[in-house]
């Protein structure tokens, strides 16, 4: 019986499954001990992996629990690309299903803002307008533009202090997170990716943004259902992290 990938892929990513008949070396000798020594590099730097893309939840569950988790995650989400820089962007979906941290609910959120900090890395560089093109426009002709965001743009809504936990679990003397809930602003001014804390109302005006929606159709919109919404504190956010590439004021 011929040996299908899919067979010796489900083998090479489990240790518990036995190693597949018929796998033998250039010698045509039985390539079980081989296939096991291969099988465990494989394991470790896909566990090394995941400590690297995921810091703080590695942190946040200690080592042992950590190696764990991406044992079993592995065995679920095995590779799809020989690229690995996102590896593990299902991680955050898999925490959520884990009954045994429900305990620990914001876990999958501070995964997405992880994830999200890695895509932002990696996205594409574009050059931000200038910091001041927008005071040049007159308040009418701002509200029928539209906004286009960087690609390193990243919004994570939230019920859960994630920016503040992040911070505590990154940065030396950061204060405690909140018992609040935070949405959290992505950007890239530079050369890495920084999180930031968003107004009330904010994540929505942003995605608004993002799905092509008007300036002040936006704002409207978020302002219906965040009326405390401070669009100027968000929009300075923006600006600051270089994230406004392009405005066009055409309508």
């Amino acid at each position: 019986m011929s040996l299908s990938q899919s067979q010796f892929t489900r083998a090479m990513m489990d240790a518990s499954q036995p190693v597949p008949d018929g796998l033998s070396d250039a010698q045509n000798r039985p390539a079980g001990s081989r296939f096991n020594v291969y099988r465990n590099n494989i394991a470790v730097s896909l566990t090394d992996a995941m400590h690297a893309a995921f810091p703080v939840i590695a942190k946040l569950l200690g080592k042992e629990n950590m190696d764990g988790l991406s044992g079993l995650y592995l065995r679920a989400h095995p590779p799809s690309s020989p690229v690995m820089m996102f590896y593990g962007e299902h991680f955050p979906e898999f925490l959520s299903g884990m009954k045994q941290l429900n305990h620990l609910g914001y876990l999958a959120d501070v995964a997405h803002l992880e994830l999200a900090l890695r895509r932002a890395y990696h996205a594409a560089d574009t050059s931000p307008i200038a910091a001041d093109a927008l005071a040049n426009i007159a308040p009418e002709a701002l509200m029928q533009s539209h906004i286009t965001l960087a690609p390193s743009v990243q919004v994570i809504p939230s019920p859960w202090p994630i920016c503040d936990i992040w911070h505590f679990n990154t940065t030396k003397d950061a204060p405690k997170p909140k018992a609040e809930a935070q949405d959290v602003l992505i950007t890239r001014p530079e050369f890495d990716p920084i999180p930031h804390a968003l107004p009330a109302g904010g994540a929505s005006w942003i995605s608004a943004l993002l799905q092509g929606t008007r300036f002040g159709d936006a704002h409207e919109a978020t302002l219906n259902t965040t009326p405390e919404f401070d669009l100027g504190a968000t929009l300075t956010l923006l600006l600051q992290g270089g994230a406004i590439i392009n405005l066009d004021k055409k309508g």
